[in-house]
Formats: structure tokens, sequence, C-alpha cells
């Protein structure tokens, strides 16, 4: 397990079996039976063909390490969109079946949202929140969210899990952009793209604007926004 553990020497990394194997020197079957135990346990992520830190890694520091990655990489361009929009301006990342607001950036005169930097929504009733579920698999929503859905904080929020996967696929139909309206908290709305780096999809940005104002003429600035924040946390991979 330690052996494993090691392979993941960076907060986002992502592997296959093939390459935790060859990391590790073990045989492919022990190392696909330990890997196993790790996600049981809550240590690793097991997404499609890949695995990821699971929670209970990440809180003993390279949730912080990542965090401060995407801070740093978001915050001019969030406060740029804010100005240009006028709107609060949301970084969260995902924690568990909740998003976690790591930064708000102020425009001129927006809504004031019911968030807190260090707050935390349940995932499915925000924008941020969809935009990040829709780039994963629906195998790993169903696995983790399932139980999650009576968390809800309006009468608009999502209840059951045949409802998210079809708002899950209308997100990705719109190329990523996930909307909300009062569906988190009532009288506003929200519009949200996933952001990502070379591992994978490591959080999100958001505008939040009155509920009853139009969305799409923001859609390209969010999005523009997240495509610049994703540019900034891609490269070259770290040698180990």
């Amino acid at each position: 397990m330690t052996l494993i553990m090691e392979a993941f020497d960076r907060p986002l990394a992502r592997l296959t079996l093939d390459e935790v194997t060859q990391h590790t020197g073990l045989p492919r079957s022990t190392a696909h039976r330990i890997l196993d135990q790790l996600v049981r346990c809550g240590w690793l992520i097991h997404a499609k063909t890949h695995y990821s830190l699971g929670g209970r890694a990440l809180t003993l520091g390279g949730r912080e390490r990542a965090q401060h990655e995407l801070r740093s990489a978001a915050a001019d361009i969030a406060q740029n969109l804010a100005s240009r929009t006028g709107t609060y301006v949301h970084i969260a990342t995902l924690a568990g079946a909740e998003v976690f607001y790591l930064e708000m950036f102020s425009g001129r005169s927006g809504s004031r949202p019911g968030s807190q930097v260090g707050g935390r929504a349940p995932a499915h009733c925000t924008a941020v929140g969809k935009a990040i579920l829709a780039t994963l698999t629906p195998e790993y929503v169903d696995n983790q969210y399932a139980d999650a859905l009576g968390n809800v904080r309006t009468m608009h929020s999502i209840r059951d899990m045949s409802a998210l996967h079809q708002e899950l696929a209308r997100v990705r139909g719109r190329n990523g952009l996930a909307l909300e309206r009062g569906e988190c908290f009532p009288g506003l709305a929200c519009l949200g793209a996933a952001i990502r780096s070379d591992d994978g999809t490591v959080g999100g940005i958001s505008v939040v604007t009155p509920r009853d104002q139009v969305l799409e003429p923001l859609a390209p600035m969010v999005s523009r926004a997240a495509q610049a924040i994703s540019a900034r946390l891609t490269g070259p991979r770290r040698p180990r």
C-alpha cells in the first residue's frame, strides 16, 4: 500500500493500473487488489480507467497544495471576469458531494450570493458543481452522489439521479457550461464551467446573477475564463 500511495506524488495525479504496476514493481493482480482496497477505504478514487487521490488522502495536505495552485492560476482572471460582468465570481473545488468555495471576487454591483469563502454547498445544486460533475463518468456520479441528493437547498433543487444525469447531459451539450436558477439560493442564478489541469478536472468557475437575468451573454466570457485558467494549469509533467 505504501508503494502504491507513493506513486501518487502529486495531489492531482491520475494513474492507470499499468502505470501503478510500472511504478511499484508489483504484480498486476496484486496492484489491482490493493487499489480496490484503497478505493473502498476512501484513500483513492477510481473513475473510468484512472485512479486518483481520494478525500482521506487529500485531507493530509495534498488538497491544500492543489487549492493553492488553483487559486494562483485563477485569481487575476476571476477578478477580471467579475469586473467586466459586474457579478460575483466563485472559484470552487469538489469536496465529496459538495463544492468548497476557495475564492470569491466582487464585481461592480453584483447580487450578493449567500455563499462565502470556505463555505460549502451541495454540488448538484450549483452551476459550478454541475459543471464539474459533467466531466465525471456516469458510473462515478452514481457511486458517489446517489445518497447526496437528499441534501437539497430549495424547491428547485434536483432530487433524483435520473434528473441529475439529464442535467449533466445538457451541460455536456452546452460545451461544459452549467446553469442553475434558484436551485441553491432563492432569487439567484449561476453560470459555471469546469477548470482542468493535466491531471483532469480540478475545480470550476461561476458567475452569480439575479435569478431573472439573461445568462447567455455571459456564457462566452465564463468559457474563456475557464479555458484561460486551465491553460495555466496544463503543461509538461513534472519528472517523478
